[in-house]
Order: structure tokens, then C-alpha cells, then sequence
């Protein structure tokens, strides 16, 4: 059986060393460590997850608030001005606050440096600086309710951010600027780190899945975001400064807006979903003892998608007085935008197909997954399409499609990826029982809510509304009880993290007999993640031809074949 091996320090191993200057004890950490500017991406990766669940929960707790309002036609729970607050900041939270860091950040942060070998990421201290724009930006979101909340929708189209509620508005800009620039610094950090600090003996045509789809993030992060920030801006300077950039009656243009935001916000959509397509790719064949089917084609379709998926953004503003040809041309590249993103479904499945499934709670939420993600993307596909876009548009049928795809794809993968590294990350095992239990109740409550949606689009329910015609009461009832049963689902997972990190049944070094490089460390993993950095000597998904020592969590049992 082969051995890791210390050889001469190349390139790669002299980078990692820079890590060294930080002085980091061999030891782990101890807990107070998570609640302190720290550099080791292991504890920046947790302290990601932690604080965005903290925020998925804030999120959460307004929409079962706003669901309880659609309960009826008429106002009776909260103000309506209250509501377009919630709704506002529901949104944004959602995605800027929790899917997004959570998957880029928590996930990338502790798994990319383990998965290709390296001590750390490139920058640790610029990592530990992205980390700790996010909860001043929280805070801004939050305090932004003492001057009436952010009222203009997630979106925040002027002229009507540019008029209501502007402090609050201005808080929002503001807070989204900061989760900006820490995008930013992350994804150069991600470049560079799987650029340069893979192990010598880690090939591009063996590096795991999940890193493909953090360098297509991190790559499309770069090229968008800034966009973004500059609309964010010249939002500001219009509200505070008297400048014109949006305002049609001094010679601005409002449309302007809606460009610069789409050019980031629909890459957005990719920004949360290609971190999760590389968590699905990681976990499919670990559970379902086969080899990854079309490696290649998942890798480069991750490029293919960060590619075409740049030229897809004015979809979302076909009712915005859009010239046909132009409409032709962003339907065509929102169908083909899809073929990639198919790709990566067939794999999945080809993989599954006769495989020894093991119905763990991160393969379920990873089935559920590929079945909520598929009936989204067909309602994409749907609305990819100028006519049928410009009939629903504004309606619960584009709320139904973006919760499939984004709860029932981006929650989802989340889910599936903390049941999966748990282990990794506590030493712990997970309650299956009670990840069962979580499960159930998530795809039920997922379902119940979003599926009567669209119906509702449909039949011509318009969107961010507190009030509605009373012939949509039935299915918003439904729709209702959906909601709060995604509310309850939450509970047992709350649980069982907290249960299992103190309590739990120890974890093994490598409980799923997985072969890429994160589980031939110890778990949870030392500082330094290992104590002589190990050597690839097969490729990361070869199941069925290589298998690890059941329980084996060191370099040695991992790295060779029997």
C-alpha cells in the first residue's frame, strides 16, 4: 500500500507555506476561535454556515409572516406597508445573506483547500476579511426596519427605491455593496487557490467536481458582480446626491438600472446553483457506490454555463419595452443556457441508474434535489420564452418557478452538503432519524407551498401583493399551510446539529468510504489539515475499482488502491 510521501518543496507546497506566518498551533481550535477574526479556512467555511443559517431563519420567519397575511384577501396581519418591507428584505436575505455565502463561502471555504491538497486558501487573511463584511451588512439589513425597511422589492427598480422609504433604502444599497466586495474577494481567492495549491500530483482531469464548479463560480463572480456595485452606486448618488442617472424626468434612464441589475442578478442564479451542482456531483456517486457517469462533460458543462450564462439577462425584461430582436436573441440564449445544466442531470441520474443507493439523509435531500430542480427548470425553459414570459410576467407562476429552483436546488444542496461533511466538520455523525424526519417534512412543505403557485400565476395572481381577489383564497390557504410546515421542518435539524455536535456518535475519518482528499484527514481535521500532504494516485470518483478501508481517515488507506 502506497504511503504519502515528503518530497522537495515545489512551487505549490512553497505557497502553502506562507500559511505558516500565522503561527497556527497543530492542535485544533478551541471554541471561543469561531467568534474571532481567524485565517484557517476550516473555522472561516463554519463560521460562513452558522451566521447565514442565522439569517436563513430571519428570512424564513418573514415569509411564514407574509404567508400568514396571503391567508386571506384582505389585510389582516401585518401592514401593507410592513409587508413590501418583509417582501423586500425576504428576498435579499435569502440570497444575499444565506444561499450565496453559504455555498460559496462556508462550503468553498472549508472544502476547497482539503479537496486538492493544500493547507489553506491563497489569501487567508483577505478570506478572513470576506467573511467579516457579512454580518456588518446583516446588521445594516436589519436596521434598515427602525427607518421603515427597504419597500421597493428585492430587485429595488427606480424610480420607486429612488422615493420610498430612501434611509432604509440607502441601508440596502449599502449592505449589499459589502456582501459584494466579499464575493469578489473570494472569488479571487478560489482562483488562485485551485490555480496554483493543488498537490503536484492532483491533475486538472482528476480534480473534484466541487472545484470545477467553485472556479466557474468564482470566474462569473468576477466578471458580474462589479456590475452590480456600480448600479448600487449611482442608486445612492440618485437618492442622496441629486444626481439623475435614473430619474426620467432630469434625462435619466430607469431601464439603465434594470440592465446593470440583471447583468449580475441573473448570473446570480448561477452563483447559487453551480456551488450546489458540484455538491450533488460529490455526493451521488459517494451514496450510490458508482463511478461519476461523463466527468468530463460536468466539468467543462460548469464552464459552459458560467459562459452562456453571462448572455441570458434581459429575459427578465421582456415587459420592459425590449425590441424583438432582442427578445429573439435572449430567448435562444436562455434555451441553450439549459442544455448545459441537462447535462449535468442526465450524469446524475446515469450515475444512480444501478448503483448500491445507501438512502442516507444527504442522498435523499440530493434526490429531492434533482426532482424539485428538473419541474423548476421546465418552468424556466417556459418562461425563457418571450410570449408565454410576457403572459405570466409580474405573477405567482415566476414565484413558483424561482422558489423550485432556488429552495428546491440551492436549500436543498444545502442541506444534502451538511448532512454529507458533517462528520468532517464536528467528528460527528447526524441523526439519520431525525434527517429522515427533516427531509420529509422539507419536500412535503416545499411542494405544498410553491406547487398551487402556480396555478395562482397562471390564473393571473399578481406577485408582491397583500391583498389579492378572493377567487385566489383557496390555493393561498394551501399555499399557507405549506409555508408553515417549512417552518416546522427546521426544528428537527435544529436539533440535531445541536444535539449531535455535543452528543453525537463519533465520526470515523471517513464514515461514506469516500475517495477524494478532504476525508484522508482526521475528523474533524487539525490546523494544517495534514501532517505531510498526501498524493493522488487515482482518480476522485473510481468506485468499484478503488475502495478506502471502511473507516479508514488516513492518507495512506485513502490514496491507494488495495
Amino acid at each position: 500500500m502506497a504511503q504519502a510521501q515528503m518530497t522537495a518543496p515545489t512551487d505549490t507546497q512553497l505557497a502553502t507555506a506562507a500559511v505558516d506566518d500565522y503561527s497556527f498551533p497543530k492542535e485544533k481550535w478551541k471554541w471561543t476561535a469561531y467568534f474571532t477574526f481567524n485565517v484557517d479556512h476550516k473555522l472561516i467555511g463554519i463560521q460562513y454556515l452558522v451566521t447565514t443559517f442565522v439569517f436563513y431563519l430571519i428570512a424564513g420567519t418573514m415569509a411564514m409572516v407574509m404567508r400568514a397575511e396571503l391567508a386571506t384577501p384582505s389585510s389582516d396581519v401585518i401592514d401593507p406597508t410592513l409587508y413590501n418591507a418583509f417582501l423586500t428584505n425576504h428576498g435579499t436575505i435569502m440570497i444575499f445573506f444565506w444561499i450565496v455565502p453559504a455555498a460559496i463561502g462556508g462550503f468553498g471555504n472549508y472544502l476547497v483547500p482539503l479537496m486538492i491538497g493544500a493547507r489553506d486558501m491563497a489569501f487567508p487573511k483577505l478570506n478572513a476579511i470576506a467573511f467579516w463584511l457579512v454580518p456588518p451588512a446583516g446588521l445594516l439589513i436589519i436596521g434598515s426596519f427602525y427607518f421603515g425597511g427597504a419597500q421597493a422589492g428585492w430587485t429595488s427598480y427606480p424610480p420607486l427605491s429612488e422615493t420610498t422609504a430612501t434611509t432604509a433604502q440607502t441601508m440596502w444599497a449599502l449592505a449589499l455593496l459589502l456582501v459584494g466586495t466579499s464575493s469578489i474577494m473570494g472569488a479571487v481567492n478560489f482562483i488562485v487557490t485551485i490555480w496554483k495549491m493543488r498537490v503536484p500530483s492532483l491533475k486538472w482531469d482528476q480534480l473534484p467536481l466541487f472545484c470545477w464548479s467553485m472556479m466557474a463560480t468564482s470566474i462569473l463572480a468576477l466578471f458580474s458582480t462589479p456590475v452590480l456595485a456600480a448600479a448600487l452606486i449611482l442608486l445612492i448618488f440618485d437618492i442622496n446626491f441629486g444626481t439623475s442617472f435614473f430619474k426620467p424626468e432630469a434625462g435619466g434612464n430607469v431601464v439603465v438600472y434594470q440592465h446593470l441589475f440583471w447583468f449580475y442578478s441573473h448570473p446570480a442564479v448561477y452563483l447559487m446553483i453551480l456551488p450546489i451542482f458540484g455538491i450533488m456531483s460529490e455526493i451521488i456517486p459517494i451514496h450510490s457506490r458508482k463511478p461519476i457517469f461523463g466527468y468530463k462533460a460536468i466539468a467543462y458543462s460548469s464552464l459552459a454555463i458560467c459562459v452562456v450564462g453571462l448572455f441570458v439577462w434581459v429575459h427578465h425584461m421582456f415587459t420592459s419595452g425590449t425590441p424583438p430582436w432582442m427578445r429573439i436573441f435572449f430567448t435562444i440564449s436562455t434555451l441553450i443556457v439549459a442544455v448545459p445544466t441537462g447535462v449535468k442531470i442526465f450524469s446524475w441520474v446515469a450515475t444512480m441508474w444501478g448503483g448500491k443507493i445507501r438512502f442516507t439523509s444527504a442522498m435523499l435531500f440530493a434526490a429531492g434535489l434533482l426532482a424539485m430542480f428538473v419541474l423548476g427548470g421546465l418552468s424556466g425553459v417556459t418562461l425563457g420564452n418571450a410570449p408565454f414570459d410576457i403572459h405570466v410576467h409580474d405573477t405567482y407562476y415566476v414565484v413558483a418557478h424561482f422558489h423550485y429552483v432556488l429552495f428546491g436546488g440551492s436549500v436543498f444542496g444545502l442541506y444534502a452538503g451538511i448532512y454529507h461533511w458533517f462528520p468532517k466538520m464536528t467528528g460527528r455523525m447526524l441523526n439519520e432519524r431525525l434527517g429522515q424526519i427533516h427531509f420529509i417534512l422539507t419536500f412535503i412543505g416545499a411542494n405544498l407551498t410553491f406547487l398551487p403557485m402556480h396555478e395562482l400565476g397562471m390564473q393571473g395572481m399578481p406577485r408582491r401583493v397583500a391583498m389579492y381577489d378572493p377567487q385566489f383564497a383557496d390555493l393561498n390557504v394551501v399555499a399557507t399551510m405549506g409555508g408553515f410546515l417549512l417552518g416546522i421542518s427546521t426544528i428537527p435539524f435544529i436539533i440535531n446539529v445541536i444535539w449531535s455536535w455535543i452528543r453525537g456518535e463519533k465520526a470515523s475519518g471517513n464514515p461514506w468510504n469516500a475517495l477524494t482528499l478532504e476525508w484522508t484527514t482526521q475528523s474533524p481535521p487539525t490546523i494544517e489539515n495534514w501532517p505531510v500532504l498526501p498524493v493522488v494516485t487515482h482518480p476522485p470518483y473510481d468506485y468499484g475499482h478503488v475502495e478506502p478501508e471502511a473507516g479508514a481517515g488516513m492518507e495512506e488507506a485513502m490514496m491507494s488502491p488495495k
